[in-house]
Formats: C-alpha cells, structure tokens, sequence
C-alpha cells in the first residue's frame, strides 16, 4: 500500500490503544502548541512593564473576536472532516475530496465576512464586551492589527482538520508547530525589541498564523496527502454543503457560546466588581484554555478512528475506542481539577505579578474549576456523537453547558446572592450538570447507536 493510504489502513487494522496513543499524541501536541498563540501573547503583555495589567485585561476584552473567529474555522473545518473520514471508511474518496473543497470554499468566505464586519465594528464590540475607558485602547490596538489575518486564522484552523481525518496526526501537528514556534519567537521581538506594545504581539501572531496556513495548503495541494484540494470541488453543492452545516453547527456553537460567555463573565464582573475582577477572569479563561485544549486534542485525535470505522460497520471497534477515551478524558480532567486546586497562586503569577490580581485569582480559581473533574466526560461523549455523524444530538449538547445552563446562571447567580462570588460559581454548577447529562444520554442511546449485532 502506498504512503498516501497507509494511515487510513491504519485505522481500520491497528490495535486501537497503539493507534489511539500514534494519533492523540501529536493532536495533544498540535492543541497545546495552538494554545500558546494566544496564552504566550497574554504572558508577554502581563508583563510589560508599568502597563502590563491593564493592557491583559485590554487584551482580554478581544477573546469573544478571536473565539467566534475559531469558531467559524470549526464550523467548516469539525463540520467537513468527520464526514470526509466517514466517506473515506465507505470507499468512496470523490465524496470525500467534494467535501473538502466545499469546506475550504465555505472557509474563505467567512473570512472575508468576518474582516470587514469585525473591523467596522471593533470598538463599540469591545466595549459591550466589558473593556473600560483605561483598557479599551489596547484591545482595540490588538485585535485591529488581529483581523488583518482572519483569513489565516481561518485555512489554518479548518483546513488542518482535514489532514487528522487522514490518520496523519503527525503533520496535523508539525501544522500547528510551525506557527506557533514562530509566535513565541516574534512576540518578544515585536512588543519589546521594536517597542509595539500589543500590536507587536498581534503581528507576531497574524505572521505565525500565516505559515501555518502555507503549510496546511501545501499538503492538501500535493500527493503526500490522501485528500487533495481540487478546483473542480470548489463550487458550492447544496446537499454537500447542508450536511457541513448541520454537524458544523455544534462545534461552532461550543466555540461561539464560548464568546457569549465570555461576554456575559465581563460585564457581570465589571458591573459587580472593577477591572481587577475582569483581569482575573483573563487568567482563569486562559488556564481553561490549558485544560479544555489538550484535552480536545486527545478527543479530535481519537475521532477519524470512530468516524471512520462507523462509516466501515465495524461497531465493535467504535465501541471498544469510546470506553477507552473516555477513561483518559476523565483521567486529565480529575488531574487538572487537583492542579488547579493545589497550586492557584503559581499559575496566577504566569500571566501577571500584581499582588492583588494574584490573590484574587488564587482566591477564585478553586472555585470556578470545581467542576472540571467530569468535564472529560462530556468531552468523550460529544466527540463520539460529532463522529457518527449525529448532528442534532450534537447540536443540543453544544447548547447545553454554555448556553442552557451557564450564561442564565451567570446572570442569576450574583443578583440572587449580591456578590460577585455568584460568577464564579456558575461555572462548576454548569460543568457537573452538562456533564452528568451528556454521559446519561450517550448510555441511553448507544445500543442504537452501535449494536452489537454488528457483522463484525
């Protein structure tokens, strides 16, 4: 078999621990690494020196921006690739490249939108999102100079999906990597060396992302890849593009909700507390971000195995590769529960040195991941939906953490108890509903799902 195949080969055959442990690690890698893009950039503004605190928070008023801007690389990208990896499991490789075409098509579109709307916008956004008249100014110097790469954000994020679908987890990673190492280099080139502040490290940024979106494009456009970018794939078909849609709707909402929530945590904390409240939900999102990301790359990594042996009929493999992610999931959200819990202060003093922001945030940390422990079962059991293809169930738990259960809690919670503890604790409570909701539903369905009278 040549190497353009020998991954899917691999997916069908290879014991599933051995192939889960080849194509989460760099996935792993791929999503820490892509993690660093914005949590480096954090690192190096908090410490800039006399402003630094207020240029984080500045900046942290822009995560709703560069959250929807992901969230539509997701839409395309986690809507198409499930689906290629299905048609690849199937036989049928035409269907597949035709949905990666109408992927990238549905991905410069959106690029184009989001640029011009966002750049029209920026400022009164900005403000609705929780900046103040001290901090405004420096989100505004950021993401400006953050839109101009939009649509590298967009072929970098969504077209890298594609090559996972694969079963070449491994270039997916170097993918990531090479931007990212890229970003880490700049950045202290740019906000310190030539003196830009955060529009040297917004720069560093858009340069990175562009790299990393030749890269992807290269691969996809030459014969290493199983997948190839056509022109001819290009042209919007209906019924390709509605079944993108209908599963790219739920990682779209996971990551846009993410936005809202965002939004709701800002305002709710400058309205009940100040800037320093605001600064320190900055932190906690970006250590979020370090628990939720490489967590998602152990799940993404995982997915072409079920995605693939689903469209294949073999059951048994899907199953036996769900009890085995859901164990690691749950593993990594239990360790990351004990972290933050046992070492608050440390990770405060990452992004910032202020005393008082570091004491606030080690006060609140505890609190706002109590519920991360059994986050990783909802991780597993949405990936597992996302991957059969169950669009609407994926969609329900898509709104349910964030939408359904946290932003009416963030609203409620501090107006009931007056304090602006309730934020905090809306997160936990939402985290363990979600969870213990999404494994209930997976357990009711999965026989229907996957029977086990499957004729292998």
């Amino acid at each position: 078999m040549s190497q353009q195949y020998k991954g899917e080969e691999a997916l069908a055959k290879a014991p599933i621990g051995r192939l889960m442990l080849k194509l989460a690690v760099p996935a792993v890698a791929a999503q820490i690494i892509n993690m660093l893009y914005n949590i480096v950039d954090r690192i190096y503004i908090g410490h800039i020196p006399v402003v630094g605190q207020t240029a984080l928070t500045g900046v942290g008023v822009t995560f709703p921006i560069i959250l929807l801007i992901s969230a539509f690389a997701a839409f395309a990208g986690q809507g198409g690739a499930p689906l290629a990896s299905i048609r690849l499991g199937a036989g049928d490789r035409d269907g597949a490249e035709q949905i990666l075409g109408n992927s990238l098509t549905l991905l410069l579109g959106a690029a184009a939108i989001l640029t011009v709307a966002f750049s029209i916008f920026k400022r009164p956004l900005l403000m609705a999102f929780g900046a103040s008249q001290e901090t405004i100014g420096y989100g505004v110097d950021y993401i400006g100079i953050y839109l101009l790469g939009t649509v590298f954000v967009q072929l970098a994020l969504g077209l890298n999906t594609f090559i996972s679908a694969q079963g070449k987890a491994t270039v997916a990673m170097l993918s990531v990597l090479i931007g990212a190492v890229l970003n880490i280099v700049l950045d202290p080139v740019f906000i310190f060396l030539f003196d830009l502040g955060v529009q040297g490290a917004a720069i560093a940024t858009i340069l990175s992302q562009a790299v990393s979106a030749a890269w992807v494009l290269l691969f996809l456009c030459s014969s290493r890849s199983g997948l190839r970018v056509r022109w001819k794939n290009m042209k919007l078909r209906r019924k390709t593009t509605v079944n993108i849609v209908a599963l790219g709707i739920a990682p779209f909402i996971m990551q846009s909700t993410e936005s809202l929530v965002t939004v709701v945590l800002n305002t709710g904390l400058q309205t009940f507390g100040n800037d320093l409240y605001v600064g320190s939900m900055t932190i906690l999102q970006s250590v979020m971000q370090m628990i939720v990301m490489p967590t998602q790359g152990i799940t993404q990594g995982v997915q072409p195995i079920m995605s693939y042996n689903y469209g294949a009929g073999d059951y048994r493999r899907v199953r036996d590769t769900f009890k085995r992610l859901l164990a690691v999931t749950m593993t990594v959200t239990i360790c990351a529960f004990l972290i933050v819990c046992l070492f608050p202060e440390l990770l405060a003093r990452l992004f910032n040195n202020n005393a008082q922001l570091v004491e606030l945030v080690a006060q609140v940390m505890p609190i706002f991941f109590g519920g991360i422990w059994a986050f990783g079962a909802q991780m597993a059991c949405q990936i597992t939906f996302m991957a059969l293809g169950q669009a609407r169930t994926s969609l329900f738990l898509a709104l349910l953490r964030k939408v359904i259960l946290l932003v009416p809690l963030a609203i409620i919670l501090p107006r009931v108890t007056g304090s602006v503890m309730g934020i905090y604790v809306a997160e936990p409570v939402a985290d363990f509903l979600a969870s213990a909701t999404t494994l209930t539903l997976f357990l009711s369905r999965r026989k229907k799902l996957l029977p086990t009278d499957s004729h292998m």
